[in-house]
């Protein structure tokens, strides 16, 4: 029998079959996408299954447990804040009732070599007046310029792209020849960082808004200049969760299943059968089959091209909205007691050479002398915590599989590489971490199987990158996609926005077709919904 919940409130997925009006969609994958196209769909009184190979919710929003308590080891920065309140609202329910969130004042607290410290403030007057403070007059008014440039951007492409389930290159171009000073804040076909060595006069401001391309897996020297569009999308506010991230996918999920959604951890899909216009059918590697009118994947599409979900579906794949690959991490999440410098919520300590960085990535190498973000989970918001904090450090790597997860030799690398970075900047920790407390490249890439270990997807290399992701539908009926390697790309918001977009899809898709659909009856047993059958062993990233 498939049900096999990690805890009472989600038991029940044993269901017989019968004719409705409303469709069963299975969701594969409980990451961020996967949950708020579930509660939506849930909301609209769709059947929803949702199978998630790990033993809870979130996908990348993992955490590790650390004596202080649950670390987060995944995204960090909550930011976009109406986008996540609008899912709340089209659900009938309030952000606030359910989440506890802190505004920070100070958006991240800034390092060099050279000993100099910046700060950047949600108020944007304080700001200006620390760059000026920082590095002069004339970086003061370069910011100041650069930041209303970036606004425009955000402005001119939030609709037509990020908030647009199929963007198209002809509504772009229109949208950029109606206002031809777009192309020159966008400046093709240079990179972002040749952009920011011509806006800034102070190399040090060029590094720190450079670093906005590896939120979305690129390096600075081959990203489109219009990647600098992400700095007003921060600027615009950051937010803490209190608890950690981690909670607001226990909190979708808690909304979904008060909606009428199931959840089944430890499950594993190995393929999925399309049959022309019949109903999809989800196989499971314990050989029990699901029938559904729709499937939502929320999973890295890679995994889909190189046929972890059968050869059918991958015929189906484009390879060019999956490849070339987008950046991996080294992530340090533990608890610890930190000594030396003052720390904010979020620390960037940047390295001498940034070219040098990405020139190691690109070779599939380990930094040697990288930037390294440190999230001081229990800082920020007036905090000032005493005994064990818990903290995560991101280094930039390249996505690779082709590694052991747990290798010993790479870890201790990472770790003296990581610490003595830090400890060169005033920062030291005690104790210090174990290998326990690094996932790797590979070890993401067995985390997230078909992901080669990238947290990002597709790589945001090059102008056209944007139009080259995957969108929610596929060329298999029926079949949809969600996550952050699915347009409109990476990051909390985005993944989270193509959660919406897979959902409205499905609907819009279901109200086309005959009323008469295969859904479930809560309770009950397996007969009908879920055959025996042979299936693969692979399983699916979430």
């Amino acid at each position: 029998m498939l049900a096999r919940a990690v805890n009472p409130v989600r038991k029940g997925l044993g269901v017989m079959l019968k004719r409705t009006s409303s469709g069963r969609t299975v969701v594969i994958g409980a990451g961020i996408g996967g949950l708020a196209a579930a509660l939506r769909l849930a909301h609209a009184g769709q059947d929803v299954v949702v199978l998630e190979r790990a033993a809870e919710p979130g996908g990348k929003l993992r955490t590790m447990d650390t004596v202080a308590g649950p670390v987060d080891a995944g995204p960090t920065v909550f930011t976009m804040r109406p986008l996540f309140e609008q899912l709340f609202a089209d659900v009938g329910e309030r952000l606030d009732d359910h989440l506890n969130t802190v505004a920070e004042t100070v958006l991240a607290r800034h390092w060099w070599p050279d000993g100099s410290q910046l700060d950047l403030h949600a108020d944007h007057g304080r700001s200006v007046e620390a760059i000026r403070d920082f590095a002069g007059d004339r970086s003061a008014r370069e910011f100041e310029r650069f930041c209303a440039d970036a606004r425009r951007l955000f402005e001119a492409f939030d609709g037509p792209i990020m908030r647009s389930a199929n963007p198209s290159l002809a509504t772009v171009t229109g949208v950029v020849m109606s206002n031809p000073r777009l192309m020159m804040q966008m400046t093709p076909p240079r990179t972002l960082w040749r952009t920011l060595e011509r806006r800034f006069s102070d190399p040090r401001l060029v590094q720190l808004f450079a670093r906005y391309a590896t939120y979305v897996g690129g390096s600075p020297f081959a990203s489109p200049a219009i990647l600098g569009l992400i700095w007003h999308a921060e600027a615009s506010g950051v937010w803490q969760i209190e608890g950690g991230m981690h909670q607001l996918a226990k909190v979708l999920e808690r909304l979904a299943i008060k909606r009428g959604a199931r959840f089944e951890y430890g499950a594993h899909v190995s393929r999925i059968e399309p049959h022309g216009d019949q109903p999809l059918r989800v196989h499971l590697a314990t050989g029990d089959e699901i029938v559904a009118d729709s499937v939502v994947f929320n999973g890295d599409p890679a995994a889909l091209a190189q046929g972890k979900l059968g050869s059918k579906v991958a015929r189906n794949t484009p390879a060019a909205g999956v490849s070339p690959r987008a950046l991996s991490a080294y992530v340090w999440s533990f608890a610890a007691e930190p000594e030396g410098v003052g720390l904010a919520h979020h620390n960037i300590f940047f390295n001498h050479h940034y070219r040098r960085e990405f020139t190691a990535i690109d070779a599939g190498r380990m930094p040697e002398d990288a930037t390294l973000y440190v999230c001081a989970q229990d800082r920020g918001a007036g905090r000032q915590p005493t005994g064990p904090e818990r903290f995560e450090i991101i280094m930039n790597g390249p996505a690779r599989s082709d590694a052991r997860p747990d290798d010993p030799e790479e870890k201790e690398i990472c770790r003296l590489l990581t610490f003595r970075t830090l400890a060169r900047a005033g920062l030291r920790f005690s104790p210090p971490p174990g290998p326990e407390s690094l996932t790797t490249p590979a070890g993401f890439a067995a985390l997230f199987p078909g992901s080669d270990g990238s947290l990002y997807g597709r790589s945001p290399h090059g102008m056209m990158a944007s139009f080259q992701r995957p969108t929610v539908r596929t060329r298999i009926p029926g079949l949809y996609l969600a996550g952050g390697g699915v347009h409109p790309g990476p990051g909390l918001p985005m993944a989270m926005s193509s959660g919406r977009h897979a959902a409205e899809a499905i609907l819009t898709d279901l109200a086309s077709t005959s009323p008469s659909r295969l859904t479930a009856t809560r309770g009950g047993t397996l007969t009908g919904s879920l055959t025996t059958g042979s299936a693969a062993s692979r399983s699916l990233p979430s």
